[in-house]
């Protein structure tokens, strides 16, 4: 099944705003209902592919065949950008500028490679296309003649070593089919970001995903022990052992990459044993401050939950992850809900929450059970669905992430929250600007906010000028531009000032060297030359 064209997910899940929803959006933010419907699929006037016959033929020769080539008009436009808001907006209304001139679907490594050949023969650019979620521009090349790369028939669990507790899954495996297929073998890979029913294992290594369970299992970097590369200009293999000191780990250059050094064909991946036990529990404290000191203990002294996550005052107060409970904090108020999780076995998991719980206390935090940790979990994918209600009904709504040293998280707190409210406030759109911790580190940890305005005259010119002034106030309270959902092209600027001019001269070369005609996802992490 493929997600909605113009929105997020599964078409059976997407479900209205309650009206008092509505109402509440229009008290606080001035949200006026939608004047014109969006655009239905076959309404859209989608321009013929000008790509020639005789490259269209290559690539069916690449590809195993005519029928793993598509040039209709629903298959590109499914192709066609990712699912951040300014991506939706735009496709709501028609534009499909950034359309693909045919969606080729390959099924192994060499095909990948002869398809890479045939688009250089012709001067095609290529985009890897996995669950197609990316939301910063990863799918947008700066070049008109390319096609997307869907790595969907290669989905498969390729082998499992229960000795060394690793597998080899292919690229464009989901994860919930990759979680289903380790379970058969008694394993999991523990990677459950909010994108997790539709992204793909080559989407996670490309764009060095988090989960939602990062404090216990890790980021999927942390995961990844070997890859494999197609490029241009032949295969690159990393993952000869867990670790080596063999030089610079060729696996952190491709982890991150985003497509434009080549396609990830194969990623070997640590998995852990099936938890026995599962628990979820809530904790309120006061303020953001006295749960973010409580959330740094945690992760610097122990014991580490699978899961720890704050959310600030506001959105605390909104009840944003659950749909039908919005606005029903308003009369309650107080402070601000962490949840924790814990996974293992059952006496594993009983001392993590005794002893952690001790810690929490201590810090001030208060016990409210397991309802709140179970409401996160039942509904910790509903978010992008909740999304696009609030787009249909003329809400405008984003999200954005960082990360920085402990030292300088409530400085990153401040003046994001600071850019966003100021910009959108002077253009006449005031925003709620919500805020939790989503990943914590020994020596760190993550900042999300997810910001709810009216979508303005124009809603993408309205959000580009905030955009940037949170990507200028990243940088400039300490930030890294990005901590888990990359940087393609909304972050790329921000990417080269953060990465320096001597670390970006080197990455060219590297791409230089991998991708000589520069026809890879051009314009996504780096600046086309």
């Amino acid at each position: 099944m493929d997600m909605l064209w113009n929105g997020w997910g599964d078409p059976a899940k997407a479900a209205p705003l309650p009206d008092s929803v509505t109402g509440l959006l229009h008290d606080l933010l001035g949200v006026k209902p939608r004047t014109t419907p969006a655009l239905a699929l076959e309404d859209i006037d989608v321009p013929a592919p000008t790509a020639a016959p005789a490259a269209l033929e290559a690539l069916a020769r690449a590809a195993g065949g005519a029928e793993h080539v598509r040039t209709d008009a629903e298959s590109r436009v499914r192709h066609t950008r990712g699912k951040s808001t300014p991506d939706l907006l735009r496709l709501r209304v028609g534009d499909v500028a950034d359309i693909p001139q045919a969606v080729v679907l390959p099924a192994t490594h060499d095909e990948v490679l002869a398809v890479l050949r045939a688009c250089g023969a012709h001067g095609l650019a290529t985009v890897p296309f996995g669950g197609g979620t990316s939301v910063v521009g990863g799918l947008t090349p700066e070049r008109s003649a390319f096609v997307a790369l869907d790595l969907r028939r290669m989905n498969r669990l390729q082998a499992v070593d229960p000795v060394s507790r690793t597998a080899v899954l292919q690229p464009g495996l989901r994860a919930p089919e990759a979680e289903a297929l380790l379970a058969e073998h008694g394993f999991t890979l523990g990677h459950f970001p909010q994108s997790f029913e539709w992204a793909t294992i080559g989407g996670f290594a490309a764009a060095r995903s988090s989960g939602q369970a990062s404090a216990g299992y890790g980021r999927f970097d942390d995961m990844v022990l070997g890859l494999t590369l197609a490029t241009p200009e032949g295969t690159i293999e990393t993952g000869r052992a867990p670790r080596s000191a063999a030089g610079p780990d060729l696996r952190q250059l491709v982890l991150g990459s985003e497509g434009a050094f080549g396609v990830i064909t194969s990623v070997l991946v640590r998995v852990r044993p099936l938890p026995a036990t599962r628990v979820h529990e809530g904790w309120r404290f006061a303020t953001f401050a006295e749960g973010t000191e409580a959330l740094r203990r945690l992760a610097q002294d122990g014991p580490s939950p699978t899961v720890l996550r704050l959310s600030d005052e506001t959105e605390t107060l909104i009840g944003l992850a659950q749909p039908d409970a919005i606005g029903a904090g308003l009369e309650s108020g107080a402070g601000c809900m962490a949840i924790t999780g814990y996974e293992g076995t059952a006496e594993d998991t009983a001392l993590r929450r005794e002893q952690a719980a001790a810690v929490l206390t201590e810090c001030g935090g208060t016990l409210v059970g397991t309802e709140p940790g179970d409401r996160w979990a039942h509904g910790r994918y509903s978010a992008p669905y909740l999304r696009d209600a609030l787009l249909d009904v003329g809400a405008f709504a984003e999200t954005l992430e960082t990360a920085a040293f402990w030292s300088r998280v409530p400085e990153l707190y401040d003046a994001v929250r600071t850019a966003l409210t100021d910009t959108l406030t002077g253009a006449g759109t005031p925003p709620l600007v919500m805020c939790h911790i989503s990943h914590v580190y020994e020596n760190g940890a993550s900042l999300y906010f997810t910001v709810v305005s009216a979508q303005g005259a124009d809603p993408v010119a309205h959000w580009a000028p905030a955009k940037h002034a949170a990507n200028d106030a990243v940088l400039a309270a300490g930030g890294t531009i990005t901590h888990h959902h990359g940087v393609g092209t909304d972050h790329r600027d921000w990417y080269v000032r953060e990465a320096g001019p001597l670390g970006v001269e080197a990455l060219r070369a590297v791409k230089r060297r991998l991708d000589p005609d520069g026809l890879l996802n051009p314009g996504v992490l780096l600046p086309t030359d």
